[in-house]
């Protein structure tokens, strides 16, 4: 009995009590008498104590403060309500959000006219949806934020400092949630700081020597969106879909982390949807890249030390434009931290020629040995420090760019497992079946969860990831997958994108504003047009199946409903952007 109260309290970290007036938040499990109250008028944050938490109030157990954001109706309170542990880094319990509550301030709603009710249901199912997405991950002991080379590197000063306060902005998802918590130091053990992205955690044994193998991956928020929609980087060199990948061994006490990082192709780019298959990939001529750029490539040299360019993309077509004007400007910054190497994936491995990918692994072998990767001993002293990256790339940073960095990944690990003494000289991790199949589905349900977290389906060529091999099957899936982006980067997108500007504070609501921006009117012809079509393609299949008095009139009839529905479909085409599911809080192109 005494185990399961213990037990029940380790998982209840919070107590929300619920009145009328005010939200007040208890730790259940540290002893402390602090209560956090939140006044649900004034929309003041202080702390108080237990003994002033009403008796009358509505008591329910939570697992952590996501924060408050503001909406038409005011004030709202994101919580977790539900979590799953992931397993422990280093005794630090790791969790998944698989749930939250979003609670109103106000009591009532009688003070909204129909239109603002409206309004505020669209923004609510905005947030429902960002939260629904597979991927928030947070610890309530450990700085999820950092790899393990920033936190060995640190002061003892950071070290004392709240997660809140020290955590990397880039990679704190509810940043703009929590603003109002981050300005009062004493609230913050009561904030909850949450990274978004990806986290496997895996026991394995190899000759009898069991270690630890994790793989965390964390989504950038800066420039964060959906695929067409947010590409390139913007002024302050952020590029969109930036994700920091780090491998992680810990064997005896000693641990190893190899870390690598994706983002889109850094300078002013945009392929907005227009209902084709593959937008054309525009450059912009009206501003400088080169600012943005120098930027980018300046803060990854402060992160990571030189940088490794692998622009996977293809040197033909509509991609080629892309992987010049990247080649150029790295020669122009004339920047010896910075290494630029192009393969074309798609050329290379064309007819299932993926034993071809090894050329470019041996290609990068003698820089990825320079870099090194990081290891600090069972004493605490650092050993080994990475001194640079390979920053990764292809069209969406998705699927080509998992396949490759799964490959960079487990080159590193073979030579950690070898110094750390779990492979002896000559073993490779390809012939230790077990831990290999560990590892390549972890890499795929890795491409799997960016992937949805960007494009909206999982990712392409994870049978190579999975198998090793490309296969039929995998063929039909990534056939399957692309049909359902197709669908979604036209049609569902904007309305993601949205979602995404509203949870990270790009679009702020503003609820004196009397026009919201959701009410944008069609154009006569978003109606009009695919009524037509679909009427004069109906009426031609009824003449086909209906024939006429003479074949002569029903080829006249056939032919002309035949031209009306496909000459409309003709001028949907034409107009294809005005047909999409654009964004309408924040004007991509002005952002771009």
């Amino acid at each position: 009995w005494e185990t399961g109260v213990y037990n029940f309290l380790l998982l209840c970290l919070l107590d929300l009590h619920i009145t009328p007036e005010k939200f007040y938040v208890e730790a259940c499990d540290d002893g402390a008498d602090d209560v956090l109250a939140i006044d649900r008028v004034s929309t003041e944050v202080t702390l108080t104590v237990k003994k002033d938490v009403p008796p009358s109030a509505v008591t329910r157990p939570i697992f952590g403060i996501l924060g408050t954001i503001r909406l038409v109706a005011g004030t709202y309170l994101i919580v977790i309500t539900k979590k799953k542990k992931v397993g422990e880094i280093f005794s630090h319990a790791i969790w998944k959000a698989t749930d939250f509550d979003i609670l109103s301030y106000k009591k009532t709603m009688l003070h909204l006219t129909d239109i603002q009710l409206q309004d505020n249901k669209v923004f609510l199912s905005m947030l429902n949806h960002v939260l629904s997405v597979d991927g928030f991950y947070f610890s309530t002991t450990y700085d999820l934020t950092h790899t393990l080379q920033r936190l060995a590197n640190t002061s003892p000063e950071f070290q004392e400092m709240s997660l809140l306060e020290r955590a990397d902005p880039r990679f704190v998802w509810n940043g703009h949630l929590l603003r109002e918590f981050i300005a009062q130091p004493e609230i913050h053990r009561f904030a909850t700081p949450v990274m978004h992205g990806f986290i496997t955690m895996h026991s394995c044994c190899i000759n009898g020597k069991c270690f630890d193998w994790l793989l965390v991956s964390r989504r950038s928020c800066f420039r964060a969106g959906v695929r067409y929609y947010v590409r390139g980087i913007d002024s302050e060199g952020h590029a969109a879909n930036f994700v920091e990948t780090e491998q992680i061994v810990h064997y005896k006490g000693s641990k190893a982390s190899f870390v690598q990082t994706r983002g889109s192709i850094p300078f002013f780019w945009s392929q907005r949807p227009n209902l084709k298959y593959k937008p054309k990939p525009q450059i912009s001529k009206s501003v400088n890249h080169m600012d943005g750029f120098q930027r980018h490539f300046d803060s990854q040299i402060i992160s990571y030390g030189k940088q490794i360019i692998v622009n996977l993309v293809n040197q033909k077509g509509s991609e080629k434009p892309l992987e010049q004007t990247f080649a150029k400007m790295v020669n122009s910054m004339g920047n010896g931290m910075v290494k630029y190497v192009a393969f074309d994936f798609h050329k290379e491995c064309s007819r299932m020629r993926w034993d071809r990918l090894q050329i470019l692994v041996d290609q990068l072998s003698e820089q990825q040995d320079e870099f090194s990767y990081f290891l600090v001993d069972s004493e605490g002293k650092i050993v080994a420090q990475q001194e640079g990256t390979f920053r990764s790339n292809c069209m969406d940073c998705l699927d080509r760019t998992n396949v490759i960095q799964s490959l960079l990944a487990r080159r590193s690990l073979q030579a950690q497992l070898q110094r750390l003494g779990v492979l002896h000289v000559g073993q490779r991790i390809e012939e230790q079946a077990d831990f290999e199949k560990i590892y390549k589905n972890a890499w795929a349900d890795n491409a799997n969860a960016c992937a949805k977290q960007y494009a909206g389906t999982g990712a392409l060529k994870t049978d190579f990831t999975r198998t090793g091999k490309r296969t039929q099957w995998g063929l039909i899936m990534d056939g399957w997958n692309s049909l359902i982006r197709y669908y979604k980067n036209n049609f569902s997108d904007g309305f993601r994108q949205d979602a995404i500007d509203l949870f990270l504070g790009n679009y702020s609501v503003d609820e004196v504003e009397p026009a919201s921006p959701l009410h944008v009117k069609k154009d006569w012809k978003f109606l009009a047009l695919p009524i037509i079509m679909v009427v004069a393609f109906s009426m031609c299949i009824i003449c086909l199946l209906m024939a006429g008095d003479t074949w002569t009139e029903t080829l006249a009839y056939v032919l002309f409903w035949g031209s009306a529905s496909f000459g409309t479909f003709a001028i949907i085409l034409y107009n294809g952007k005005d047909f999409v599911d654009a964004p309408k809080l924040v004007q991509k192109e002005k952002m771009d």
